[in-house]
């Protein structure tokens, strides 16, 4: 059970950090290009990451039922 915790709390620690650097990218989309490219960057391997992290959380939770 612990591990579908952690799972839980990763998942909404990625799905945090994700919309904060959406918003900061959108943020500095005229003002500053650079800071705006790096921080899509960074959403975008966050994304990767927390699609793997629902894949496993999904099957965690179908091998439970």
């Amino acid at each position: 059970m612990s591990q579908i915790l952690q799972l839980h709390r990763y998942r909404k620690h990625l799905e945090d950090r994700y919309n904060r650097l959406v918003e900061r990218s959108n943020d500095y989309k005229y003002e500053d290009e650079s800071t705006s490219d790096q921080a899509a960057f960074k959403a975008m391997k966050i994304l990767e990451k927390l699609n793997r992290v629902k894949y496993l959380d999904q099957d965690f939770s179908n091998s439970l039922s």
